[in-house]
């Protein structure tokens, strides 16, 4: 069964990019002093690892896909748990040598992050219904797995959500209107031209 050109390029940078945030992982797991921040490195890790397995296994024989497994759920959160507003935000500067745990957790994010966007471009690109379906999942997984390092930063004060006044962002959002508000009346015979 052959590959399309853009999907054999998608995969290929996929590929790429999931073997370097697994040894990007494994170097943060080493120097990570947080317990919950290494338990989600762990667990990341392994998602990632079976994600590049899963792609490479079908790459080379394509009745792997039949092992495909669903993306990993949201986190559970309730709205009212992220903190929201500036709170005296430290001050942020490139560092050079080790990484803290809050570095560590922002990297992780940043890959998360570019991950989900690079699956689901690549997924756009895929005549194969099963190497699309496995970087759609891979997508959700990227966007699921940020969303979790983004409430731990959250908590630990290292991401702050800033906010406009409720009035402002009230006054900007409700100029949007439902779809049939806008909408004339239609002609007498119930139909347009």
């Amino acid at each position: 069964m052959p590959y399309g050109a853009h999907e054999t390029m998608e995969v290929h940078e996929l590929l790429n990019e999931k073997m370097n945030l697994i040894n990007h992982f494994s170097f943060y797991a080493q120097q990570a002093q947080n317990p919950e921040l290494r338990d989600m490195i762990d667990r990341h890790l392994q998602t990632a690892m079976q994600s590049y397995d899963q792609l490479v296994a079908y790459t080379h024989d394509y009745n792997a896909a039949t092992m495909r497994q669903a993306p990993a759920g949201m986190p559970a959160v309730q709205p009212q748990q992220v903190q929201y507003g500036l709170h005296q935000p430290a001050p942020q500067a490139p560092v050079h040598g080790q990484f803290d745990d809050r570095q560590i957790a922002l990297s992780m994010l940043s890959c998360h992050k570019n991950s989900a966007k690079n699956h689901m471009a690549g997924s756009l690109e895929c005549a194969d219904p099963n190497v699309r379906q496995m970087l759609v999942n891979g997508a959700v997984v990227c966007s699921n797995q940020a969303y979790e390092v983004f409430l731990l930063l959250n908590r630990m004060g290292a991401y702050q959500v800033p906010t406009m006044q409720d009035q402002t962002a009230k006054t900007f959002l409700h100029a949007y209107q439902p779809s049939q508000a806008g909408m004339p009346a239609a002609p007498m015979g119930g139909r347009y031209n």
